[in-house]
């Protein structure tokens, strides 16, 4: 069996497991399953082998942002939250389009049949990110209502996010369709 080879993002991942660990003494079992999301979250990149930037940027995203709640950032940086979420929800979009591509769902290549194909391209990967947006919000009133209340949320929180989700899935679907988010990509 060949042994996987090394990828720049591998230190992201050991950066995101390394996390669970630091993480579980000064926040308990709460900080560790965050942690422990995203280090799931960070082993996707590797396991769709997407292109080393949007390997890179989405990892790194996931570890800041986590680390960024950990460390109550959002609540001294009033506009890093929504900053956060468009960036992130773009990334995740992007990746979700991925693996609907590795699951044969989807396809990178041009298809010489389909005219628009750029513009089904970007409709997927917006509709995508702002329905990911949409459980994010979700699962962030279910972590404060059932798990822990300081996480923060609120009707203006959440309207702020799911806007800057739909603006970051508005930004990945453009660049998906314009073939620069997945580029270099196998097929």
């Amino acid at each position: 069996m060949p042994v996987p080879r090394f990828v720049l993002g591998d230190v992201l991942r050991w950066a995101a497991l390394l996390s669970v660990v630091v993480a579980l003494p000064p926040w308990g079992w709460v900080g560790g399953a965050l942690f422990f999301l995203v280090l799931g979250g960070c082993v996707i990149p590797r396991a769709l082998e997407a292109p080393a930037a949007l390997d890179l940027s989405y990892c790194a995203l996931l570890l800041f942002g986590a680390w960024a709640a950990q460390l109550d950032l959002y609540l001294r940086v009033g506009w890093l939250d929504v900053v956060v979420h468009a960036a992130a929800t773009g990334l995740i979009a992007a990746m979700a389009y991925l693996a609907l591509v590795r699951l044969g769902a989807l396809s990178l290549a041009r298809d010489p049949a389909t005219p628009r194909w750029r513009l089904g391209r970007g409709v997927v990967t917006l509709a995508l990110g702002t329905s990911l947006a949409v459980v994010w919000e979700m699962c962030e009133w279910f972590g404060h209502t059932q798990i822990d209340d300081r996480i923060q949320v609120g009707y203006a929180d959440t309207m702020g996010d799911l806007v800057a989700g739909g603006v970051g899935s508005a930004v990945a679907a453009v660049l998906l369709a314009r073939g620069l988010l997945l580029a270099g990509a196998r097929r």
